[in-house]
């Protein structure tokens, strides 16, 4: 059974509130039993203070003591129904209200009256006049708070604490159920947003806007969801260009297949030379598809070994001059010899894709250029070229999965750009587009330093920087 997380918030506030109710209450029944309980003592000690003030008035007056005298203050003794007793300074018995019939029913009586409990230990008490001691007054008074009225009124404050307890506890359930559910409301607006986008709705978005931890879970979801939707379309737009890509040379080759089987056309070398072209466009692009599919787990299937950037560049701009030739754009590159720690294939395919990348965008009559030079922390690779640039549109872009810029002069599967940037990060490398400002686009990419190992473990073969010309030769 599913829980409810805002029910559990309630719960855990009532909870609070109950346990701070709950110890405030016991913190209060222990302070005020604590200071009620010295009340009493104080008023027993001040009852006792009284007698013994009593029986020293007694003594001045009458220059000693006089029982008769004495006797007068039987009822002040007797009215707590304690006991009372005098001995004078050699312990002789002065004084006893409370030992006779009379005095034993009068205080017995008043103990009923006052509903008093048992009595409490004796205390003899010294009576003293100036400095001698005259006499001992010996008191038994019934034991502090253990009276009805008392006991009653501590019986209705601790009631009265656990009715306040109570209504806390309720209130703050209450409370608790109101904040709770407010609190949880922009996760049950994030979770139907989020199920809305999983059954189709790519247009949802989280409208809650705070600058708390809600807020910026509901920013990442929008941010996410503008994520998938931009792939969404992307993926659709790469589907219809691949489908579009597809039915071209499939259509050639259906066509000319279906013309020789009928004797419409014969097997010659130009038909034969058409078919396999159409063929190699297939293959260029299956072999796109290939490349992305692994590009994600190129980090894990790199051969990694110390390479020098040099010759692998310049192989990647040997395999390029004819196609540059052959557009008429001119192709320098200007390289320096560094080791790097990197799978060799895997670092000439990202710098085949870049060159790929400028020749499509480059018109009749510009130029590109590869330099190879030492950057901070490792070695940096840029190809720049003499194009119109990236649109600051598709800048931000330029690396996404199945984008495709306006600009192109030909036809691709418009994945090289992404297939290089996971190839270079899975080298622990970075890859970054910028225009110029004289114009024309450059993408830069820098790779980690060689390890001290792999330095010691290749030796270059020269250090005199490397120009390649626009035909590709050295010079």
């Amino acid at each position: 059974m599913r829980r409810s997380f805002a029910l559990r918030l309630a719960a855990a506030f009532a909870g609070v509130g109950i346990a701070a109710a709950t110890l405030a209450a016991i913190l209060v029944n222990l302070a005020f039993g604590t200071r009620f309980t010295s009340y009493l003592e104080e008023q027993r000690s001040t009852r006792q203070e009284q007698l013994v003030a009593a029986v020293k008035d007694s003594y001045v007056r009458m220059g000693g003591w006089d029982l008769a005298d004495l006797r007068s203050l039987d009822s002040l003794a007797l009215m707590d129904g304690g006991e009372v007793r005098l001995a004078d300074a050699s312990g002789r018995a002065v004084w006893s209200p409370s030992s006779g019939p009379a005095g034993s029913a009068m205080a017995k009586m008043h103990r009923q009256m006052m509903g008093s409990g048992p009595l409490g230990p004796p205390r003899a008490i010294p009576v003293e006049v100036g400095a001698t001691l005259v006499g001992t007054l010996h008191v038994r008074l019934p034991q502090a708070g253990l009276l009805p009225q008392d006991v009653s009124f501590r019986s209705s404050m601790n009631r009265l604490l656990v009715a306040g307890g109570v209504v806390a506890g309720l209130v703050a359930l209450v409370l608790g159920a109101v904040l709770a559910r407010r609190a949880t409301a922009p996760a049950r607006e994030l979770t139907r947003a989020a199920r809305a986008v999983a059954a189709g709705e790519g247009s949802r978005r989280v409208g809650f806007e705070a600058e708390d931890e809600f807020g910026e879970m509901a920013r990442a979801f929008n941010s996410m969801a503008d994520t998938i939707e931009e792939e969404d379309r992307l993926r659709r737009t790469f589907a219809a260009d691949v489908a579009h890509e597809l039915r071209t040379p499939l259509a050639i080759l259906r066509t000319q297949v279906e013309a020789m089987q009928d004797g419409v056309l014969e097997p010659s070398s130009p038909s034969l030379a058409s078919l396999h072209e159409e063929t190699l466009r297939l293959t260029r692009l299956v072999e796109d598809l290939e490349a992305l599919a692994s590009a994600d787990a190129a980090g894990f299937s790199l051969e990694r070994r110390p390479v020098d950037l040099r010759e692998v560049l310049e192989g990647a701009v040997r395999e390029f001059a004819g196609p540059f030739d052959a557009a008429g754009v001119g192709l320098e590159a200007r390289l320096e010899s560094l080791v790097v720690e990197a799978d060799p294939l895997r670092i000439r395919q990202v710098v085949s894709n870049l060159l790929s990348n400028a020749l499509k965008h480059t018109p009749s009559g510009g130029k590109v250029r590869v330099r190879l030079e030492p950057g901070a922390g490792g070695s940096v690779v840029r190809v720049s070229d003499t194009g119109p640039g990236i649109p600051p549109d598709e800048l931000p872009h330029v690396f996404d999965r199945f984008f495709r810029g306006r600009g192109a002069r030909a036809g691709g599967s418009g994945i090289g750009l992404t297939v290089a940037r996971e190839l270079v990060r899975a080298h622990g490398g970075e890859i970054e587009a910028a225009n110029e400002p004289a114009g024309g686009a450059t993408f830069t990419v820098r790779l980690p330093r060689a390890s001290s190992a792999a330095l010691a473990a290749f030796t270059a073969p020269s250090n005199v920087p490397a120009t390649v010309g626009a035909k590709g030769g050295q010079a």
